[in-house]
């Protein structure tokens, strides 16, 4: 252990150095503060991405894990999202245990960049049908802000981060600060004006995506390879490894400690407030302290929440923070992998060039006004897809032998058109986690144990997300029109949210409207665990204007000496 006299002392300790993580940094050190970074996992540094330059076939398996590698990393593989290309970027799952009352898929990233290195990229704002829905409707806990307290820092992140993305004035899915958009291909502008002619209140665009169409703050541009799982060298969309790591370093204030496992936040109870971290080596085990004015947990949701839970003392016997009982509760995540898919006859003659790494959005539509309003369900859903046309692929399932079948398939095949909805899921209470004090992973801390699963309501709406995929796809001229819900279990969206949420009031919340720990003023929560609600947008942008505004907070705090 290590006193608060030793080298071990700092301004600011940040856990995590994912998305959220990255931006609590950056925004540290460039306001001046000594700011500690602890990372779980190894050290990566941008360019060190050893596939990012592969074709197919220059992996083994056709890309496909072995079988030895799938029993490393069962819960992993299972969801389909890794292979050879991408299989180091994510854990271990028989070196991090955890159980699962009903199925959950927790995809995890332990390296510096997190999953920013892997993200989906998707990026929308939440809005005041988001911000008031919950006191409206009766459902959880009112969120402690609204979009106008918001809306300044996305501005502010959307300029660092660079969304490229098309404005449309719509009051439910603001409009930001946007690069060009990526442009839709001949298809998906049929399929646009199609459903804006047929249908009221819905429409198309491209995604809002931080892929760079152009250099930007000395990134980029997307070079249209769509490899952006496997790590980008030319610094074409945005990640902490590529991006706020870097500036905050920039600054001198940084220190970054990887293998760095979290085991608790230290509460000082003369104080009231939290003095530092204790920390496991992942290599030696040794344990060591890191002492500062503020600690932001940015270890994603459920990682700040495990960290808080095993944060015990006399104050807080159930975790620091838990006054409510809400820690660990209020799991949320997107449900999705429901909607439509049909074939388009027309533009045989025409193709698209590059690989383009981004799809279409449709906003969403159901319970805007009085006007779409749904007495089956509450909330919405968007849709994300693209129209492609199918390539080589398609000779698994058509019929055909020979070489003239084969030298067909080098031909390109039939327009296809995929609508995929990401449904908004209620917080409930007894969707949860907690901790196993009687199981121990391999680092001596208690297991983790998840129950929480999808229900009544989001299953009411996947039929609505499918029946209005359908229906759009067919006014729009599309054949073979087909519908598919192919239920998941919660967790594989990988937007788990929730954990300890914000709130106006101690007894039913665990942060406040500045991301602090209710009791804990100089701990600060800014990751997925703070949402309040989950809405139908990806949550991503969220985390980083929660985390730049807090930010703020802390260090005008701090030189307020409130902290």
């Amino acid at each position: 252990m290590q006193d608060k006299n030793s080298t071990h002392q700092y301004d600011a300790i940040v856990v995590g150095s994912g998305i959220s993580g990255g931006w609590a940094a950056k925004e540290l050190c460039e306001k001046g503060l000594k700011t500690l970074v602890l990372e779980r996992g190894r050290s990566v540094k941008h360019g060190e991405y050893p596939t990012a330059h592969l074709d197919p076939w220059d992996m083994p398996n056709n890309g496909a894990l072995t079988y030895e590698e799938q029993q490393e990393r069962p819960v992993q593989s299972r969801t389909g999202w890794i292979g050879q290309d991408t299989k180091h970027f994510f854990v271990n799952d028989k070196e991090n245990p955890y159980d699962e009352v009903k199925r959950f898929d927790w995809i995890r990233s332990y390296q510096t960049g997190g999953r920013s290195l892997t993200w989906g990229r998707q990026t929308y704002r939440l809005s005041d049908l988001d911000f008031e829905a919950n006191a409206k409707e009766g459902i959880g806990v009112d969120w402690p802000i609204r979009y106008k307290d918001l809306s300044p820092w996305y501005d502010y992140v959307e300029k660092y981060v660079g969304i490229s993305g098309e404005a449309m004035g719509l009051p439910h899915l603001p409009d930001g600060q946007f690069l060009p958009g990526m442009e839709l291909n001949c298809v998906e502008q049929h399929t646009k004006e199609q459903i804006e002619k047929n249908f009221k209140h819905r429409y198309l665009t491209i995604g809002r995506v931080t892929n760079l169409t152009q250099q930007h703050n000395g990134r980029g541009p997307c070079q249209y390879r769509n490899r952006c799982s496997r790590g980008c060298p030319f610094a074409g969309y945005f990640s902490s490894v590529s991006s706020t790591l870097p500036d905050a370093e920039k600054t001198g204030n940084l220190t970054l400690v990887s293998n760095a496992i979290v085991h608790s936040v230290i509460y000082d109870d003369k104080t009231g407030k939290a003095s530092g971290v204790q920390v496991i080596d992942a290599e030696t085990k040794a344990t060591t302290e890191y002492f500062a004015k503020i600690v932001f947990l940015n270890a994603s949701a459920m990682g700040s929440t495990f960290i808080l839970m095993n944060s015990i003392s006399e104050r807080f016997p159930t975790g620091l923070g838990n006054d409510s009982d809400q820690l660990g509760r209020n799991l949320m995540d997107h449900h999705y992998r429901v909607g439509a898919i049909g074939d388009f006859d027309g533009f045989a003659d025409k193709y698209y060039e590059g690989r383009r790494p981004n799809g279409i959005y449709i906003p969403r539509f159901r319970n805007i006004n009085e006007e779409t309003k749904r007495t089956d369900y509450v909330r919405g859903f968007g849709y994300q897809g693209g129209a492609e046309r199918a390539g080589a692929g398609r000779g698994g399932s058509v019929p055909g032998f020979g070489a003239d079948f084969k030298d067909g398939l080098m031909e390109p095949g039939p327009w296809q058109m995929a609508l995929v909805g990401f449904g908004e899921c209620l917080p409930h209470q007894d969707n949860r986690m907690w901790l196993n004090f009687d199981k121990k992973d391999p680092y001596g801390l208690p297991t983790l144990t998840v129950d929480a699963e999808f229900r009544e309501n989001e299953m009411a709406m996947r039929k609505d997300m499918a029946d209005a995929a359908a229906e759009m796809l067919e006014a729009s001229g599309y054949k073979k029109v087909e519908t598919y819900d192919s239920p998941a279990a919660i967790g594989l969206g990988i937007h788990e949210m929730g954990t300890a949420r914000m709130g106006t009031d101690p007894k039913t919340s665990v942060l406040n409207k500045w991301n602090q720990v209710h009791g804990a003023p100089n701990v600060f929560v800014t990751d997925g665990a703070a949402m309040t609600s989950s809405a139908c947008q990806n949550p991503s942008l969220t985390y980083m204007a929660l985390t730049a505004r807090a930010a703020n907070y802390a260090a005008e705090q701090l030189k307020k000496k409130n902290l």
